[in-house]
């Protein structure tokens, strides 16, 4: 995991080790239980058990993921309790970050490497080690962390593997920190998943690459909260012929999140994510579509997501719908990326490279590999998620 001590991922490793020794139930956790073809979903595809999940990482904050919890106040005392000698025992890799690309977010723990094609190397080293001191049987990179601006999509270096390549020789700057994570994953042979609004995997290059190599890889921008009752309530608008006049939605966080995102320009990354996904829905453009993210401390990670929609009925008649979502944003988005980790090494043990189309259910602005509009429907996106399971369960 990049990012392994932000708030999601020191959540991630302590509800994996809750659930592994019994003092946390499997709620929050979408795969958990399910029924696939029959039977249970680890028995009839494959897919690897929590149990056999080990996961590591990078942090641009060294600290022991204990101390990184205790900041983040995601988990209780108890839970901390219980679960930090686990925690204790795993401290952040140095990271490759530079802060260019997310102002807001800083640390000490670097990676010693100053251009882009070194820092690949330090992180491709990373997981070879990993690979061997763990005696793994698959491997898989989630992008956990914290948001990067945007580059220019249309940087020559972002087009063709071959000018990746190159670009990475010249420490060309078009290529953002996520993508030489994105990049040295690939060419490891490891899925990558970007849980981030930041562009990587999903430039041309990357996305050949992958094809290319035969390596997953799925994206952006993990549907948590907001956006996922969006993709919930804008079909049944849909479906009733409502009229989405106005859209306004608000949130307010005090998580490193919502630090990264007081920068403008990681904040501009993620409201292309959030504000993607109702037009294609509904099949006519929202022009009052309103996305606003505040950071404010206080609040911490649990973060209040507020809308305000406004509908047309049958004779012109105004209606308004209300939703005040206070959610715990790190307890929606873990779990899911422990989930996306499986469903990638299982698409790795199929033999399935690429754009991992059928992941869309987890992401804002899911990937596709030929850029066309992606489905934003969640329990359509959920059907091509249980389709694609029980399709990989009838041919084993």
């Amino acid at each position: 995991m990049v990012g392994l001590g932000g708030a999601v991922a020191t959540t991630a490793v302590a509800g994996l080790e809750l659930v592994r020794n019994g003092a946390a139930g499997t709620d929050g956790l979408p795969l958990a239980g399910l029924e696939v073809a029959g039977g249970p979903v680890e028995e009839t595809t494959g897919i690897v058990g929590y149990d056999s999940l080990v996961i590591r990482g990078w942090d641009l904050d060294g600290s022991d993921l204990r101390k990184a919890a205790e900041q983040h106040g995601v988990l209780d005392h108890r839970q901390l309790e219980q679960a930090g000698p686990a925690l204790s025992g795993v401290t952040p890799w140095p990271a490759a970050g530079d802060a260019d690309f997310c102002r807001n977010v800083t640390g000490g723990n670097v990676v010693l490497a100053e251009t882009r094609r070194a820092q690949v190397d330090a992180v491709r080293a990373d997981l070879r080690r990993f690979r061997e001191e763990e005696a793994l049987d698959g491997l898989v990179l989630v992008n956990l962390a914290s948001t990067e601006r945007w580059p220019d999509p249309a940087a020559p270096a972002l087009q063709t593997v071959e000018a990746f390549e190159a670009g990475l020789d010249a420490d060309d700057r078009a290529i953002t920190p996520a993508m030489v994570y994105a990049y040295a994953a690939i060419t490891e042979g490891v899925g990558y998943v970007n849980f981030t609004p930041s562009l990587a995997a999903d430039v041309p290059a990357l996305v050949a690459l992958a094809e290319a190599r035969g390596v997953p890889v799925a994206g952006k921008d993990g549907k948590t909260g907001q956006t996922m009752m969006k993709t919930v309530l804008a079909p049944a608008f849909r479906s009733r012929s409502l009229t989405v006049e106005g859209w306004y939605s608000t949130n307010i966080l005090g998580n490193r999140d919502g630090l990264a995102l007081d920068d403008p320009d990681s904040l501009e990354s993620k409201l292309q994510t959030k504000g993607s996904v109702l037009d294609s829905i509904l099949g006519y453009p929202v022009e009052d579509h309103v996305v606003r993210i505040d950071y404010y401390r206080p609040r911490g990670d649990q973060k209040e997501a507020w809308d305000a929609i406004d509908l047309v009925g049958f004779l012109g008649q105004r209606m308004q719908v209300k939703v005040d979502f206070q959610c715990r944003d790190s307890i929606l988005a873990a779990p899911l990326a422990l989930e996306l980790a499986r469903l990638t090494d299982l698409a790795q043990q199929r033999g399935e490279g690429g754009v991992q189309r059928h992941l869309g259910w987890f992401f804002k602005a899911p990937m596709t590999a030929d850029g066309s509009v992606p489905e934003h429907a969640l329990h359509r996106q959920e059907t091509a998620l249980l389709d694609w399971l029980a399709a990989g369960a009838a041919a084993r």
